[in-house]
C-alpha cells in the first residue's frame, strides 16, 4: 500500500500563539489518523522557487488515511484556530513504491 503525504508549506503566520495552539490541537488528531511527523520547521536553506517560512511533512500509512484525517470534524476544529491567521499551501500526495 502506498503512503500519503501531507506537505505544507507556509508563506505567512500573523499569530505565532494562533499556530502554536493549533499545533497542541492537531497533533494527537493527526497522530490517531496514524500520523508521524517527518518535517516541523527547522532550519532551511532555499534554493530555487519560493521562499516558504516553515515546512510541514506529516506521513501517513496510505493516501486514503490521509484524507480522512484532514477531511475529519476534528482535524478541522484544529485548523479553525489557526486560519484566519495563517496562509499556507497544503496538499496531500500519494507516495510511490518501487516494489
Amino acid at each position: 500500500m502506498k503512503k500519503g503525504y501531507w506537505i505544507s508549506l507556509y508563506t505567512k503566520v500573523e499569530n505565532q500563539e494562533n499556530l502554536k495552539k493549533y499545533a497542541e490541537a492537531v497533533t494527537p488528531i493527526i497522530k490517531s489518523f496514524g500520523g508521524v511527523p517527518l518535517i516541523r520547521g527547522g532550519k532551511y536553506k532555499t534554493f530555487d522557487g519560493d521562499d516558504f517560512i516553515r515546512s510541514v511533512v506529516w506521513e501517513f500509512p496510505s493516501y486514503e488515511k490521509a484524507i480522512e484525517c484532514h477531511n475529519s470534524e476534528e482535524y478541522l476544529a484544529g485548523w479553525a484556530i489557526a486560519k484566519d491567521t495563517t496562509i499556507r499551501h497544503m496538499q496531500v500526495i500519494e507516495g510511490f513504491s518501487i516494489e
